[in-house]
């Protein structure tokens, strides 16, 4: 019998190919979660918290938090072991608008802005040893309606940025894969030797741990420290956006969520140790943004190590764009393979089994943002919608837990559900702050958001 057109087309689709293992996918959750927060916002938590130990406490409780969240999604990723994160997890227990709404916000901002704005940021860590690369004298404006695009060196420097690393994850996972874990290594590499020649060599003082000082609000400053903390872990969910690329998914997704998460926080609670030992808790207050591993590296070996750590910046940042150009993409391919995004962008390449139309769709938004400062505040508006989708994403386990008690799963959520439940917490109390410390940011971020309503109407029309 000769097979229907249909079945013969489904039966030689390309599809994603599963090729990552447990270290891959926690390398992707490093890369993501540990950028620049963790080197400006410690000087905000010192300048919240009364006590030495406190400032270490509220690290160790975002990183409580950021685990439980972590355990959370690796059910769920067990569970439903596809592309997407919470693009999935929204879809199964509130619907396909919310989905949505969580996807077009990543495309929008989440992640192309996101991008967009580390790129530009690289562009002047770069500029530190070619000065030119951080030039943003105009060389040419293209005056579009509502949204300029201006070219300089910056710009150029940011826009290759992305393009080659867009490149080499479209290419596949094998070298994507290669390169993406080589710049993990050096960054953590990085991180752990600053970490081990500062406590055994450099002059520091073990009594600043228990230092103290005067602050405004010594009652609240632990919550308001908490929300700059949770903000820097942001990213230990990457691991769950690429789960269906990831080898034995229910075995494995959890594995790099709890190893991935694990690394961080230990990573992050010892630089705020190492940062401690060099200075006591009032003087790591009133560092100059910025200035944070350059003033400890002149405390703890008496010089600034201004070329050294400009190096790492460079590794760090474009690790993070790597992460977030692996990861992005996996989301619109989710949306597109569901009739909820440009049908093109569902498809895979027929050679190196990765979504090649998501990955420069993305590229191209990025390349928008990083070209026009007009629309350069979307990630600023829309930066709470991460913990409001990570918040929704984990409440979406108590929805699938109660619809389906019968449904086999390979992971259970530790400390369910107290864990997840404080998780959920959090996040609510920080969106409140957000909503009213920053009325009018949240306002637009919403608006940014609510933008999307139409446009899944649209595409569900189509469907």
């Amino acid at each position: 019998m000769t097979p229907a057109p249909e079945a013969s087309a489904a039966t030689t689709s390309p599809s994603l190919e599963r090729r990552l293992g447990p270290l891959d996918a926690a390398a992707i959750i490093l890369s993501n979660v540990i950028g620049g927060g963790i080197f400006y916002v410690p000087i905000l938590v010192a300048g919240l918290v009364p006590v030495a130990a406190g400032m270490l406490g509220v690290w160790v409780l975002g990183g409580l938090l950021a685990f439980a969240g972590a355990m959370a999604y690796a059910e769920l990723a067990a569970l439903r072991p596809k592309s997407g994160g919470e693009y999935v997890y929204l879809r199964e227990a509130f619907g396909p608008l919310a989905a949505f709404l969580t996807g077009w916000t990543s495309f929008v901002a989440g992640f192309s802005g996101a991008i967009a704005a580390t790129a530009l940021f690289l562009a002047d860590a770069i500029g530190r040893f070619v000065p030119a690369a951080a030039d943003r004298t105009p060389i040419l404006e293209i005056p579009i309606p509502f949204v300029p695009l201006v070219i300089n060196n910056s710009t150029l420097v940011a826009l290759a940025a992305i393009a080659m690393l867009s490149f080499v994850h479209m290419r596949g996972l094998g070298p994507g894969r290669l390169v993406h874990n080589f710049l993990a290594s050096l960054k953590v590499s990085g991180i752990l030797i600053f970490l081990a020649l500062g406590l055994a060599l450099g002059s520091g003082s073990w009594s600043n741990l228990a230092s103290t000082h005067t602050v405004t609000a010594p009652a609240t400053g632990w919550l308001l420290a908490l929300i700059p903390v949770m903000f820097s872990y942001s990213g230990w969910n990457a691991a769950a956006y690429v789960a269906e690329e990831i080898r034995n998914p229910g075995r494995n997704v959890p594995i790099a969520l709890g190893l991935g998460t694990a690394a961080v926080v230990a990573i992050y609670v010892a630089l705020n140790v190492l940062y401690l030992y060099a200075m006591p808790l009032a003087d790591v207050s009133t560092v100059e943004i910025g200035r944070l591993t350059d003033t400890v590296a002149e405390r703890l070996f008496g010089f600034v190590a201004g070329n050294v750590i400009a190096i790492f910046t460079i590794v760090s940042v474009a690790a993070s764009i790597s992460a977030m150009v692996l990861a992005g993409p996996r989301v619109y391919f989710a949306m597109a393979r569901d009739g909820a995004f440009l049908p093109s962008v569902a498809q895979v390449h027929p050679r190196y089994h990765t979504p090649a139309r998501a990955i420069w769709a993305q590229a191209a938004w990025s390349a928008v943002l990083v070209l026009s400062s007009t629309l350069s505040g979307l990630v600023n508006y829309t930066g709470f919608a991460i913990v409001l989708f990570s918040g929704i994403a984990v409440t979406s386990l108590f929805v699938l837990r109660m619809r389906d008690p019968g449904a086999e799963r390979p992971f259970k959520a530790w400390g369910y559900p107290v864990a997840p439940a404080l998780f959920v917490v959090a996040s609510a109390t920080m969106l409140i702050h957000r909503l009213w410390t920053e009325p009018l940011q949240t306002l637009y971020g919403l608006i940014i958001i609510g933008a999307g309503i139409p446009l899944y109407l649209i595409f569900a029309r189509k469907k």
